[in-house]
């Protein structure tokens, strides 16, 4: 009996631990799969990454964009939750510092989305002292999802598919009413009912490594698409149709390829983690949403670099070097060409990887610290192999304070 009660009493203790631990580990803030209205949504903290699953979900078509200060606007996709008086409002917001975006399966900037395309996004509050009017709607109304204003993804249907391992088998074509029926797969079964979509004369048709023709559709055919209109009038109107592997490799290569070359010209963006302002060592933690492999242009040795500012003496021309800019919160930079500080890459290491974050920080030696390099200061980096040209005159913050 003694024995019985000594356990039953273990067996209660480790459940009121359990249940206290469970409690402890219990998100603090709403979220879009637990949907209590009594919590509060995430607030996000300065100089701080978000945790996991802390962001609602807004999907809309991309519908302005000022792609200078990475901000923009999308109607917002109808659901059952709204009023017909909210139906096909505008949310507009401003990407986070470490905000991603993601275009044909790779990371992208803005101004390579067009205009029209569905995207799915993670938005977090507006801060709580932002007073700033809503965009414009009829009648005054505004979207219920009108104060979240800070994106921390966008991609189009293509990247978020991708990511989600679904496809879309196509059942049938009729190009006498311009319709396509599809059903969407993941990991090559069915995960929800076929969709009827809308065709347009314009559709792109991808396949292989040229542009084929709606012809070249056929029932049976696994396939990625990227759409516009979707909800005004059913599930969307086809933009682009990928209908092999090989058309999906070349769309996501030449993306990626081009989002380098963008990097490569305008610097790694990270904040500043930690300054040593007597050995003037600036220790940087980097941004997601970039292709991993630039971070490996770190090691690049460039014994004769590209002049001012790494041909200081203390630097050591056989290790690697690297400079940083000031930047906004839009990663704007002010005028990197001459605006930069550096020299050796002191250490480079593997972070543990939070939501907004590359999981890289690195430590270099400034010949000189500029008043930007502050803890929580926004940044970009250049590693000294890289050549800095003169971006275009819109692209510099200079002269606009």
């Amino acid at each position: 009996m003694k024995l019985q009660n000594t356990m039953r009493h273990t067996f209660t203790a480790l459940f009121v631990l359990s249940s206290l631990v469970a409690m402890a580990d219990a998100p603090k803030f709403r979220t879009d799969t637990d949907k209590d209205k009594k919590l509060p949504w995430y607030q996000l903290v300065d100089g701080e990454f978000p945790p996991e699953n802390s962001a609602h979900a807004i999907n809309g078509e991309l519908i302005m964009v000022d792609h200078l200060e990475r901000r923009f606007r999308i109607r917002v996709d109808r659901d059952d939750s709204q009023d017909r008086g909210v139906w096909d409002l505008v949310v507009e917001a401003d990407m986070l510092p470490y905000g991603s975006i993601y275009y044909h399966g790779a990371p992208a900037a803005l101004q390579d989305i067009p205009l029209g395309t569905h995207l799915r996004g993670l938005f977090y509050l507006k801060p709580k002292d932002d007073k700033s009017p809503p965009p414009p709607g009829p009648h005054k109304r505004v979207t219920p999802d009108v104060d979240f204003r800070r994106c921390f993804r966008i991609e189009d249907d293509f990247s978020f598919d991708l990511r989600q391992h679904q496809s879309w088998k196509i059942d049938s074509i009729d190009l006498t009413a311009m319709k396509l029926t599809a059903t969407p797969q993941r990991d090559g079964k069915p995960s929800d009912k076929p969709k009827l979509f809308d065709l347009l004369t314009s559709t792109n048709v991808w396949l292989g490594k040229s542009l084929g023709e709606l012809k070249d559709v056929k029932p049976g055919q696994i396939a990625m698409l990227n759409l516009t209109w979707v909800t005004l009038y059913g599930p969307g109107r086809i933009t682009d149709l990928w209908l092999d592997a090989a058309s999906r490799e070349l769309a996501t290569n030449k993306q990626l390829e081009r989002h380098r070359n963008h990097i490569r010209e305008r610097g790694l963006p990270a904040w500043v983690q930690a300054v040593d302002d007597e050995k003037q060592i600036v220790t940087l933690t980097f941004f997601g949403g970039v292709d991993p492999k630039l971070f490996d242009e770190f090691k690049l040795i460039n014994e004769e670099p590209f002049g001012w500012p790494l041909n200081h003496p203390e630097d050591d021309p056989k290790a690697p070097k690297g400079t940083i800019a000031v930047s906004r919160p839009c990663l704007m930079t002010y005028d990197p060409v001459n605006d930069r500080k550096g020299g050796n890459i002191l250490s480079t290491k593997k972070i543990s990887v939070e939501p907004g974050s590359a999981g890289v920080q690195i430590q270099v030696k400034c010949d000189l610290l500029l008043e930007g390099y502050r803890p929580k200061a926004i940044v970009r980096f250049y590693p000294g192999a890289w050549k800095v040209d003169s971006l275009p005159r819109e692209e510099k913050w200079e002269g606009r304070e």
